[in-house]
């Protein structure tokens, strides 16, 4: 199982998912390549196809020729494009507070206010402004995921910002419509990002299923790991 995070985050997002999976399955968390402790593609590289490339690549690498993929956020959509690239390598997919991008949203991207999208100060007050940014969307009193958050938008630096705009780049309907693997979208109900979107993306995809999850907000894997883990692996279990 390869688990994949939204931008800007890391493996980190899954740290208390990984140990609930792992007593199951053999589950990995992964940096998005130019996220974490991972390197940068080159310049101008950056896109969902390419990032998927490298999730394969890591797949292939590990010696795993088929794999469940698990994306949130951006991860879905890497996870999308992971099945529709090489729908042979991938067994089933969760999609968790998935974007929906299609014609209206990539005419309307170079208009949108990116969420992470700061300019950096030297006295660091882009970090205040990072903190107040997110903050509405986490749950109250949960400063240690706020730092988590934080942390990793460090470390992407300028992608913290630019990882949102290549998912407002992505053509997504297309590779929507090729998945034909078990699928499994998760609808964090008060993620108001992702939420609406749930049902356009489960009936882009043929047989897919739906769960929502109450409470549920962007940061729901760290947010619930229990709830998460659980709801992954009820899907897979109506599988086998």
């Amino acid at each position: 199982m390869l688990l994949l995070h939204q931008t800007p985050r890391s493996w980190d997002e899954y740290r208390d998912v990984l140990p609930l999976l792992a007593s199951k399955y053999r589950a990995i968390a992964m940096d998005t390549v130019g996220f974490g402790d991972s390197d940068p593609l080159p310049a101008g590289r950056d896109s969902i196809e390419a990032w998927a490339q490298c999730a394969h690549g890591l797949l292939a690498a590990l010696g795993h020729a088929r794999a469940v993929v698990v994306g949130h956020h951006t991860g879905a959509a890497i996870a999308v494009e992971m099945a529709a690239l090489h729908p042979e390598r991938v067994e089933a997919l969760v999609l968790s507070a998935s974007p929906y991008v299609d014609e209206a949203r990539r005419k309307a991207e170079h208009t949108r206010r990116i969420i992470d999208d700061v300019e950096t100060h030297v006295d660091g007050l882009h970090l205040a402004e990072l903190w107040a940014r997110r903050k509405p969307f986490y749950p109250e009193g949960r400063v240690d995921l706020l730092e988590r958050f934080l942390v990793d938008a460090l470390k992407a630096g300028p992608r913290a910002a630019e990882g949102h705009r290549v998912v407002g780049r992505y053509v997504m309907e297309p590779r929507l419509a090729a998945v034909r693997c078990p699928t499994l979208v998760i609808a964090p109900t008060a993620d108001p990002h992702a939420y609406p979107h749930a049902p356009k993306v489960a009936a882009a995809i043929a047989g897919s299923r739906t769960i929502e999850i109450e409470g549920g907000m962007v940061p729901l894997p760290d947010q619930m790991p229990q709830a998460f883990a659980a709801a992954v692996d009820r899907f897979l279990s109506t599988l086998s």
